[in-house]
This record gives structure tokens, sequence and C-alpha cells, in this order.
């Protein structure tokens, strides 16, 4: 078995470090089995050399040791050459270009693995559409990986959980058997939409609170934020087709609660920024990684206006990113809105 993570960001090693982590297991507990081989793709040489020299992704968790069975790469064709299965992590809206380039070395038989949270601008596609769309890949071949997983934590091999998810229940099973490693532990899920809906969404309630905590607003508005946030995205789930349970599960309430409620939260600590009064252009000029939720916004609100589905929370973080709209003036619209029942629209 050969798995190639694409991507050597934060979430890309430490997946992949995961797996590897995972492989050792499972050599121990067979030690006559087949064996699992992971490497991780990065565009930059230096850190594919810390990785294979160093055993350590300096860019990202310096001083932070990985499984010296991990090797890594700047040869993408190198990295894909008899890859089993195929993890992708790189940014939502570069995923069809670098497919489009990647398609020809990516094994026909192989299944395609997803750890992005986003929409696409434009198509307004989620993940698993673009890739069988660019790849012609059949539903069995696709899966998506989400949940609570904060990446620092993960990297210093705390206990976390996660979901697989793939419309092939048997897919998910032997992707949930290779992921599985003395501190990962991963469900599975048939429900595809409502795992990357969930994973989509927390990005932009988490940006939404980070905003409240900016500007120095308490726990009941920030509780709020994530309760009606949660709503919001049950609703678009469900309308897309999703089982209104799984966004109380770990890819839905479980990923939404840690990006809201952690400083180690990208989408959050954007937000955060924001509402402490610093401009947009400001807080991505000095964010060095990609907080999905910004771009990924307008797509999702996009989609929602197109089923019909009521998104207040993303509207507002839209006006605030794209339309020059005050954090404060977000907050009045918020609250001035017509009351109505607690559930609605599901």
């Amino acid at each position: 078995m050969r798995i190639a993570v694409l991507g050597a960001g934060s979430w890309g090693t430490v997946f992949a470090n995961v797996i590897a982590d995972a492989a050792d297991l499972s050599r121990r507990e067979n030690p006559d089995g087949p064996g699992t081989e992971v490497v991780l793709w990065g565009r930059r040489p230096s850190v594919v050399d810390a990785i294979n020299d160093k055993n350590e992704n300096p860019d990202y968790f310096p001083g932070t040791a990985l499984n010296p069975r991990l090797g890594a790469t700047a040869d993408v064709t190198q990295a894909l050459a008899g890859a089993d299965v195929v993890v992708l992590a790189v940014p939502s809206q570069t995923l069809r270009e670098n497919l489009a380039s990647w398609r020809p070395h990516i094994a026909e038989d192989a299944v395609v693995v997803s750890l992005m949270k986003g929409v696409e601008l434009r198509t307004l596609m989620r993940v698993s559409q673009i890739i069988a769309e660019v790849l012609e890949f059949s539903e069995e071949r696709i899966a998506v990986v989400s949940g609570p997983n904060l990446a620092l934590e993960i990297a210093e091999r705390q206990p976390a959980t996660a979901v697989v998810a793939c419309p092939h229940e048997e897919t998910a099973i032997r992707l949930q058997g290779l992921f599985k490693s003395p501190y990962f532990r991963p469900y599975t899920s048939t429900d595809l939409v409502g795992v990357e809906i969930g994973g989509a969404m927390k990005n932009v309630i988490g940006l939404a609170v980070g905003v409240a905590e900016g500007m120095g607003l308490g726990d009941n508005t920030k509780a709020s934020l994530i309760t009606r946030g949660l709503a919001e995205t049950t609703r678009l789930a469900v309308a897309l087709g999703a089982g209104e349970h799984t966004l109380s599960g770990l890819a839905g309430m479980g990923d939404l609660v840690a990006t809201c409620s952690s400083p180690l939260s990208r989408n959050r600590t954007f937000g955060e920024k924001l509402g402490a009064g610093k401009t947009l252009e400001q807080v991505v000029a000095e964010t060095e990684q990609t907080a999905e939720g910004v771009k990924s916004s307008e797509a999702i609100l996009e989609l929602g206006w197109a089923h019909g589905v009521d998104m207040p929370i993303t509207e507002s973080v839209v006006k605030m990113m794209h339309h020059d709209m005050s954090p404060a003036e977000a907050l009045v619209s918020f609250m001035a809105r017509s009351t109505k029942p607690e559930r609605y629209g599901v």
C-alpha cells in the first residue's frame, strides 16, 4: 500500500504523520502484513529537505518530531507513482488547476481523499464534486475527512477524532483502517454532503465568532453565533440532500466548536483581528496561512441563495469580508432581523 499526501502545509503534514503512525501501529499488530508507505509532496524544497533530514516541518511545527518513516518529495510525479490512495491538502480554490495537472499521474484505480473544507467560487461546487468532474472518478473512489482537527494538537499527538465519509461504505471502512493511529480515531459516514458542508460552513461561523471576540463581546454572543451557525449549516446541508443528524456529529458540531473556541483556528484568529479594528488588507498581509472561510463565504452564500436557504450569519460575514461593512454594522444588522421560531427552514 502506498499513500501520497499532496500539500505540505500544516494539515497536510500532520495528516501524513497520522497515516505514518497508523502504519506503524498496523505493522506492530500484523508484522506479516503488506505494510504502508507514506510520501508527502510539498512545493518548497527547503520544507521537503527538513522533513527528510530532520523529521520536522520547521515552517509550521518547529521542534515537533515527525514519524521517521514519513518521506517527502518536491516532485509530484514521484509522489503519485504507484499511489493507491491520494490525499489532497491544498487550498480549495486552487484544487481544480492542480488536479488538472496531476490527473495524468493518478492511478486509474486510486482512491482520492479530500482534507479540504471549502466551496469553489463561480461553480459553487463542493470539493468532492470538483474531484469527480476533473478526474472523472465514480463516487466509490472519492472520500473526505473532516472533524474537530486542530493541526498543532494532532502534531503533538493529542487524542482526536474525525469522520471519513464516502457514499460507498466499504471505501470509508477501508480508509478508516488506514488512518487509525494510537491517538487519532476515525469514524465512518456515507453522508458525504453533510460532512463536506459542515466542514465548509464552520470556517464562516468561525470568522463571525472571531469578530465577536475581537470586538470584546462576551460568551453569550459567541454561544449564540455558534448555535445559530449550526442551525444555518444544517439548513443548507439538508437542502443539498444531507442527513440532519450528521451536523450534530463530529463533522458538524464537533468541528464548529473546535474552530470557534480555539485560538489555534485560522478562521477564528482572522476574524478576531478584523473585529479588533484592523482592515481586511492588514489582516491578509499578516496572515501566513489560508483562512478558507474568507474566500469560500461568497460561494457558500450563493449556494444557499440558489437553494432558497436563509443564511444571515454567512451574509454578514460576506459583507464584512467583501463589501466594507464594519463589524458593528454587521452586529446591528443581525440583531435587527425579524423574529422567528428557533427551528425553521429544515
